[in-house]
């Protein structure tokens, strides 16, 4: 059974740092490409960083770029998101997501964890 557990998320204030881990199984991890998004109340959810399936490239939505590190280990069926310099604004709900394919044009979801939360508070 497919199963991603996201971990990492707390509160951090302006310009602080978390990292996020997703511990993946009951699929072939080094398949797919792995992202994360996020829920945000009222926008609902948006993406956040994807990587491809052997780690080759990565991508990121324009407002997280330079700030945010998304990385795979397919040794440990594991991805992780590094993010720095924390705002107000990445406050939400953070889900690791997988894509159905391995190098995506545009990153997908078909699967998803239940998320762990950030929280942007001074």
């Amino acid at each position: 059974q497919l199963q991603l557990v996201e971990s990492g998320g707390g509160v951090a204030q302006p310009g602080g740092s978390l990292r996020l881990s997703c511990k993946s199984s009951g699929f072939v991890f080094s398949d797919y490409a792995m992202s994360w998004a996020r829920q945000v109340p009222g926008k609902g959810l948006e993406w956040v960083a994807g990587i491809y399936s052997d780690g080759s490239e990565t991508y990121y939505r324009d407002s997280v770029k330079g700030r945010f590190t998304i990385s795979r280990d397919n040794a440990k069926n594991m991805v992780y998101l590094q993010m720095n310099n924390l705002e107000f604004e990445d406050t939400g709900l953070y889900h690791c997501t997988k894509d159905n394919r391995a190098t995506p044009r545009v990153f997908e979801y078909d699967s998803w964890g239940p998320g762990t939360q950030v929280t942007v508070s001074s």
